[in-house]
């Protein structure tokens, strides 16, 4: 439920050092993608690691200049011979590229059945995109990679994911620090002795999502696993709930047709 995104690590030994503070932190979900440019380095840090492999979730995604059929699976097997690893957990479509996403989703679906991935998830998928799937074949993802935090609740695809068993992840649980300052976070953060990130953090854990941090700083990838010693109560989830404003820090993907 709580993992390292690797978007905007630089390759080499940030990349590395980043992978190795999470496992030590307690951290089990690694995400990378092949336009981070980074899998080579994410496979070496977990080849270096003392965590077993079969204990680490390991996601990797494809981007959208390698979406369609026979693409997907070519990408596919680029980013396992970077990471030198037998399979990955989840391989996802990064976007919902118009024209070639189902194509591209039928390949991911032959990677799991074929055993290469353990499961298929989708990013940045809105409601429409996820029915556009169920009527297609009724195959839907284990995962959507999506914005979400007290500022972009994103209710209706919330609710939809989990009437479909779709398993929510936030890569986005801080609004990439735009509301840093909020008093109403602050305030929350102080009755518990936390800080507001983690307070954010913990918010979305609470309502059963799982959460991406992103920093690669070690101090801060340890104070984000800080979480799991306090529950938010009931009154103050109300309150953080209260905070939306549908801000989006990154592409609306409901724009995408």
């Amino acid at each position: 439920m709580l993992g390292l995104g690797c978007i905007g690590t630089d390759t080499g030994a940030e990349t590395r050092r980043s992978v190795e503070a999470a496992l030590e932190a307690g951290y089990r979900m690694i995400d990378t993608a092949s336009v981070y440019e980074n899998e080579e380095d994410v496979g070496e840090a977990l080849r270096n690691a003392t965590i077993p492999r079969h204990d680490i979730f390991l996601s990797t995604k494809v981007w959208n200049s390698d979406q369609g059929y026979d693409e997907t699976l070519r990408a596919f097997d680029r980013s396992l011979e970077l990471l030198k690893v037998d399979y990955v957990d989840l391989y996802s479509l990064h976007w919902p590229l118009i024209r070639l996403r189902m194509e591209s989703w039928k390949a991911v679906r032959r990677l799991v059945s074929e055993g290469r991935c353990k499961a298929a998830g989708v990013c940045n998928y809105a409601v429409r995109h996820l029915k556009e799937l169920w009527t297609d074949g009724r195959e839907m993802p284990v995962v959507n990679q999506v914005e979400f935090n007290p500022y972009l609740n994103q209710h209706r695809l919330y609710e939809w994911c989990r009437q479909y068993d779709i398993q929510l992840v936030t890569h986005s649980p801080l609004a990439r620090g735009i509301r840093r300052k909020d008093r109403n976070v602050k305030e929350i953060a102080e009755r518990y002795g936390k800080s507001s990130e983690q307070v954010l953090i913990r918010w979305a854990l609470q309502r059963g999502v799982a959460v991406l941090t992103r920093t690669t700083d070690p101090a801060l990838v340890a104070a984000h696993a800080d979480v799991f010693d306090f529950d938010i109560s009931l009154r103050d989830m109300d309150a953080l709930d209260s905070l939306n404003e549908n801000l989006r820090v990154g592409w609306d993907p409901t724009k995408s047709p």
